[in-house]
C-alpha cells in the first residue's frame, strides 16, 4: 500500500458524486481546534493561504487505508445532547486541555451516520473518520472526545457498532427552556426539512411553529432517555453545570486534579461566543414562552424530562 501523506490534515466532507464516495480534506497542521464548533475550525483553516492554492480530495476507503497506516487516539468518551443545554460549554472546557482533542459537530460525522452506506463500509468510514480526527498533530493528545449533533442520539447505536466500549453522556434541560431558545433563533434541526430525513422525523402534522419545536424537541428527549436505558448513558441536567466538571463528569472524563482546576478557565465566558461574557437567561427564557408553546412543551416533552430526572434520582444525584 502506497505510503499515505495526510500528516496534519483532517476530513471536513465527505459526499457523494456520481454514486462514489468522496472525502475532502484540509490542512491544519499542528494548529489546535479551540473553537467551540469544528466547522468554525474549517472555516478559519480554509483562510490560510495554503489551502486557497491547495485541495485534497480522496476516495472514502482512504480513510480505512490512513487508520491502518496511521492509527489515531480511539475515542474517549461521546456527548450526545437535546440542544441549547450546555453540552458546548462542557466541550469548550475539555478544549482547555492540552492533551485534549475535541471535536465538536464535525458534519462528516452526521453525513456517514445518516448515509446509506452497506454496514461494512459504514462502520469502517466511521472508524477511519474518527481515527484521523484522533491523529496527534501536536505530540502531546491522549483523549479524543467527540460532541455530536443533537439529532445524532438516534444514529448512537450505529456508532456503539464501531466503539462499543466508549462511555457517553447525555445532556438535557428544562424543555420548555430549550423551547424558548429555538423560537429565538432556530437549530437546524428545528426548521423544517433542513436537515433532511432523521431519527427526529414523525407522521404526525404540525399546526405551528410552537407545535413543531415541542415535537421534535419531545423526539429527542424521549431518544436521549431510551439509549440511556438501553446502553447505559450519563443524564446530565444543565443545572448541574459548570460545577459537575469538578465533580462526577470529573471522574467521567478521567480528569485529574490539576485538569479540573484548568477546565474552569472557560468558565465565565460564553461557550458558543468565546469572547462574550455568560450571563444566565433561565428564568428570561420561561417569562418569555407563549402561552401556546407552554401548551405543546407540555404535552410532547415535559413527560420524557421528567423520566430523565427520575434517572438521576435513582442514581442518587437529585438536584
Amino acid at each position: 500500500m502506497e505510503r499515505l501523506n495526510l500528516e496534519g490534515w483532517l476530513p471536513i466532507r465527505v459526499w457523494q458524486q456520481a454514486g462514489e464516495w468522496q472525502v475532502d480534506w484540509c490542512w491544519f497542521g499542528d494548529t489546535p481546534l479551540h473553537q467551540p464548533f469544528f466547522r468554525e475550525a474549517v472555516d478559519d483553516a480554509l483562510r490560510l493561504p495554503f489551502n486557497q492554492a491547495f485541495r485534497r480530495q480522496t476516495p472514502l476507503a482512504v480513510l480505512g487505508d490512513w487508520q491502518v497506516m496511521s492509527p489515531g487516539l480511539a475515542p474517549s468518551a461521546f456527548i450526545f445532547h437535546a440542544s441549547r443545554c450546555g453540552s458546548t460549554l462542557i466541550s469548550q472546557m475539555l478544549a482547555q486541555l492540552d492533551d485534549h482533542i475535541v471535536i465538536s459537530e464535525p458534519p462528516p460525522l452526521d453525513a456517514l451516520l445518516r448515509s446509506d452506506l452497506p454496514a461494512v463500509e459504514r462502520r469502517a468510514a466511521l472508524a477511519g473518520l474518527l481515527s484521523a480526527y484522533g491523529q496527534r498533530r501536536v505530540g502531546s493528545e491522549q483523549r479524543l472526545v467527540i460532541k455530536l449533533d443533537a439529532w445524532n442520539i438516534a444514529e448512537l447505536p450505529l456508532l456503539r457498532e464501531c466503539f462499543p466500549d466508549t462511555p457517553w453522556l447525555f445532556v438535557y434541560r428544562d424543555p420548555l427552556e430549550i423551547a424558548v431558545s429555538h423560537q429565538r433563533r432556530p437549530g437546524m434541526h428545528m426548521v423544517p426539512g433542513m436537515i433532511g430525513a432523521s431519527g427526529l422525523d414523525d407522521d404526525q402534522l404540525f399546526d405551528s411553529r410552537e407545535d413543531f419545536i415541542a415535537r421534535r424537541l419531545g423526539r429527542l428527549l424521549d431518544l436521549g432517555l431510551a439509549q440511556c436505558r438501553e446502553f447505559g448513558g450519563l443524564a446530565v441536567n444543565y443545572s448541574e453545570l459548570p460545577g459537575a466538571m469538578a465533580g462526577r463528569l470529573a471522574g467521567f472524563f478521567g480528569l485529574d486534579d490539576g485538569q479540573r482546576e484548568q477546565v474552569f478557565a472557560a468558565v465565565g465566558r460564553h461557550a458558543k461566543q468565546p469572547t462574550e461574557v455568560f450571563v444566565g437567561d433561565s428564568d428570561g427564557k420561561r417569562r418569555e414562552a407563549s402561552a401556546l408553546l407552554i401548551e405543546r412543551v407540555e404535552r410532547w416533552a415535559r413527560s420524557p424530562y421528567k423520566a430523565l430526572e427520575e434517572l438521576l434520582v435513582a442514581a442518587g444525584l437529585a438536584h
